[in-house]
């Protein structure tokens, strides 16, 4: 590796909470970065919307682009970094012209990852450059380089965690306050945890990026966000975490990845975890990633997954490596390697089962839902009645029934209750949640 001692110049497209939070902490560690790298870290030139905007930082004495786009070309700068977010657009534009230019490119923008990811970590390739995006994921966690470069001699059988602040953070005041999802939605975009339309997370988008990344990352694999399950947390109600704690769960939004005999399964949805795994004592706005892999077997990390302080950390890290000279391949591999790997459809997926009905208060209710589980083979661990006063339910004639499955396939679970559905028993949609065994 080539010594550098000039200053790396580093031009930042994107001047909000997180662009101010890398500009604040680059000021305050530079004599320590300098003294751990051998080289001065110095923002030269910003680019943002808004000029006059109060930032808490002085960006004043620093050169200002109005276009991203000619700041990633410009002669002036040697790494660019991209905040400015969106899958497309001027994010893209501004990432593809300081690639095209031989510049190395930080970004935290996990949606233009899941989309252009394959094509940009090319043409950084043809270029020599670095493509850097810890900060995409889980925050302050380092989970881009623990699976490219930390597990480097581990086989992954699978990757999961909580990778949404947003939704675990509303999980966890519904299970410990007894609040209803509405609630404290309303309480996190007070907080500032969601956004006045919270549907990317709370929807379970969000995490689907993130989780592409991290399929690629752990299976080397091409990215594929198109080949994601994706189920949000919109359906959780204060029955179903109830339950989960009586039955010795907790209730998460999980991103899973995970090699099976069909392929690689990518999956987003609320699931069932035990009370006693680490990934259950995650709570709030906390991120965790659990890896299962052949020589650590498992390992599990935890931190913040957003803020500006902790993305910050993630990005001035991919920052100090390029300063460095370190060139890593982005997704751990050539991309020409990286296999458009068979994907597991979400119709294959095995494994027990949460299953919550609402079930008329009639004879023979009961003799029938037990029938149709077991015209399909279902075995059924356990089946509890759970009358709750004043429950809605309850004011239709119904009663809330929770069966918990054996391992099954998915297919074969959604025909059974479709056949439930059409017997006639069921007052409202059945709700089903997986669960994720240790």
């Amino acid at each position: 590796m080539q010594v550098v001692t000039s200053p790396l110049r580093i031009g930042i497209a994107g001047l909000g909470t997180v662009g101010a939070a890398v500009i604040s902490l680059l000021d305050r560690q530079s004599a320590d970065l300098a003294g751990r790298i051998g080289r001065e870290i110095r923002v030269t030139a910003v680019s943002a919307r808004d000029k006059g905007k109060e930032r808490g930082i002085d960006v004043a004495r620093l050169p200002w682009f109005e276009d991203a786009v000619a700041l990633a070309g410009s002669r002036e700068i040697d790494l660019f970094v991209e905040l400015i977010g969106g899958e497309g657009g001027m994010a893209l534009e501004a990432v593809e012209a300081a690639l095209r230019s031989g510049k190395s490119v930080v970004t935290a923008n996990k949606a233009l990852l899941a989309k252009h990811g394959m094509r940009l970590a090319a043409l950084a390739e043809e270029k020599g450059a670095a493509l850097a995006f810890e900060a995409s994921v889980a925050g302050g966690i380092p989970i881009v380089k623990t699976l490219r470069e930390g597990l480097a001699g581990n086989s992954i059988e699978r990757v999961y965690g909580i990778l949404n602040g947003t939704c675990n953070y509303i999980l966890s005041r519904m299970e410990l306050e007894g609040l209803s999802f509405e609630q404290c939605l309303r309480e996190a975009q007070a907080l500032g945890y969601a956004e006045a339309d919270p549907t990317f997370d709370i929807g379970g988008f969000d995490t689907a990026h993130k989780l592409a990344i991290l399929t690629t990352l752990a299976f080397g694999t091409a990215i594929d966000a198109g080949a994601i399950a994706i189920e949000g947390i919109e359906r959780v109600t204060l029955a179903d975490l109830e339950a989960a704690a009586e039955l010795g769960y907790r209730i998460k939004l999980l991103g899973v990845a995970a090699r099976t005999a069909a392929g690689i399964e990518q999956r987003v949805h609320p699931t069932m975890v035990p009370r006693s795994s680490a990934i259950a004592q995650v709570m709030g706005v906390t991120n965790a990633v659990t890896i299962d892999a052949d020589a650590v077997h498992e390992l599990t990390l935890v931190g913040p997954g957003a803020g500006g302080a902790a993305t910050a950390s993630a990005i001035v890290a991919d920052i100090a490596d390029i300063a460095r000279g370190v060139r890593t391949a982005p997704f751990g591999r050539p991309v020409a390697t990286l296999a458009t790997a068979p994907y597991a459809p979400m119709q294959l997926h095995e494994g027990g089962y949460y299953i919550r009905l609402s079930v008329y208060d009639r004879p023979g209710a009961a003799a029938a839902i037990a029938t149709r589980m077991a015209e399909r083979s279902i075995s059924l661990e356990s089946i509890v009645q759970r009358r709750r006063k004043g429950s809605g339910s309850e004011a239709t004639g119904a009663v809330p029934v929770v069966l918990i499955t054996y391992a099954t396939h998915e297919q074969t679970i959604r025909q059974a209750l479709d056949a439930v559905v059409a017997d006639g028993y069921i007052a409202e949609k059945p709700q089903v949640i997986r669960i994720e065994r240790e």
